[in-house]
């Protein structure tokens, strides 16, 4: 027996960025920002940046329903995948695969936040061109690109 169950509650740290594989299936990713639940020296409370994709339907309701900052609960797994680098380096990826996901705030909250402006999310795309959570290139940071996967290779 296997146990591999996750439920997270957090505030996006900006609008989920939905892309399409060349088949057509919708993969948002994100990040959460979660707060521990004790305080640091300076009295301060710290947040874990927790990154997240989401697959097809759930993924474009998901893009469509949140904006930056929104409050959310997430329930998926922990999924570890690697793969070779431009650079001929093995990268490693640990993220959470959203499942199902909760709006934790009302929707009027969610609406009166300002959707990041395209020229915002370019910029912020080439600031983070490494992976905050393990420092490694984002995978789906793809430049606009498809990103090429049959359905045959989803574990799903």
């Amino acid at each position: 027996m296997s146990i591999n169950t996750v439920v997270l509650v957090g505030r996006l740290t900006k609008d989920v960025d939905l892309r399409y594989t060349s088949t057509g299936t919708a993969v948002g990713t994100f990040s959460l920002a979660v707060n521990r639940q004790f305080t640091n020296q300076a009295g301060e409370r710290e947040a874990d940046f927790i990154n997240c994709v989401i697959w097809r339907k759930s993924a474009e309701n998901f893009a469509n329903f949140t904006r930056k900052g929104a409050l959310v609960g997430i329930t998926g797994r922990i999924q570890t995948r690697n793969y070779e680098g431009n650079d001929g380096k093995r990268v490693y990826v640990t993220e959470i695969v959203a499942d199902n996901f909760t709006l934790l705030e009302p929707k009027q909250t969610t609406e009166q936040r300002p959707r990041e402006s395209t020229r915002e999310r370019q910029q912020e795309q080439k600031r983070s061109a490494y992976n905050d959570f393990n420092n490694t290139p984002d995978p789906f940071g793809s430049h606009g690109e498809e990103i090429n996967i049959d359905d045959d290779s989803l574990p799903f």
